[in-house]
């Protein structure tokens, strides 16, 4: 699994922007009262309880970015789809907290 600071993602997705790269699957893990009060621009969201069960809808030959409030539950869900056959996907370090104190200040914070 690799890791992916908040600053280092947001400069991979303005690149994705301008064309110069594939942007990675956001994937938020976080509950649905979680996602509703701030997420990443792109992302999708499935709880983390249900990855088991919707596996199936995410593409295996595609980076997948694991997103949640502080990093933990996204690293066990990043580990799982390690697991089961997914050989690009990365944690964001810190989760949405770090992107709201280092990238974005305007949001919502819990």
């Amino acid at each position: 699994m690799q890791h992916v600071t908040a600053p280092e993602l947001a400069a991979r997705l303005a690149q994705a922007d301008a064309g110069a790269a594939e942007p990675p699957l956001l994937l938020d893990v976080r509950e649905n009262w979680e996602f509703a009060t701030c997420h990443i621009a792109g992302s999708i969201q499935i709880p983390m309880h249900l990855i088991p069960i919707r596996v199936g809808e995410l593409d295996d030959d595609r980076e997948i970015v694991c997103i949640c409030h502080h990093g933990a539950r996204s690293m066990q869900v990043a580990a799982f789809l390690e697991r089961n056959g997914f050989g690009n996907v990365t944690n964001l370090t810190g989760g949405v907290h770090a992107w709201a104190l280092q990238v974005d200040p305007s949001m919502p914070k819990y």
